[in-house]
């Protein structure tokens, strides 16, 4: 099942932003640069990154309550892969707008990010390599 035109539009033009340690946020964007700010956070410029959530599976709305739940499965699959998720959100700019809590994880490689997407049903994450430019990988 392909992912609407306009899903893949509002996907291709989130802000996905990951928090900093020293406090504000860094935006990741599709086909840019993995942020500067963010450089620091891999072990280098050669390391896999991904920006996952486990909210909305399939692009579909669901309840706070089992969003909520499935981000909480989702850290925890991620710490057990012995990563160190950094919070993050992604910010839509197309109404309605929309924000889903998410997590930047760097060290995974492609493969087991798109394992983790499917058991969560993702529609898409955001990936990229080192300080390299992120791609929205759609996984429908």
């Amino acid at each position: 099942m392909p992912i609407p035109p306009e899903t893949q539009r509002a996907f291709l033009d989130t802000g996905y932003r990951v928090r900093l340690t020293q406090g504000g946020c860094a935006a990741i964007r599709i086909g840019a640069p993995l942020p500067r700010e963010l450089h620091a956070l891999l072990h280098d410029e050669r390391e896999p990154w991904g920006f996952i959530t486990a909210w909305n599976p399939l692009a579909q709305q669901a309840s706070r309550a089992r969003n909520r739940e499935r981000q909480r499965e989702l850290l925890t699959a991620l710490r057990g892969l012995g990563t160190a998720p950094r919070a993050g959100v992604g910010v839509g700019t197309v109404e309605p707008a929309w924000r889903e809590p998410s997590l930047f994880v760097t060290g995974l490689d492609f493969d087991t990010l798109d394992a983790l997407a499917h058991r969560f049903e993702q529609a898409a994450i955001v990936r990229g390599i080192g300080f390299g430019m992120a791609e929205l990988r759609v996984l429908l």
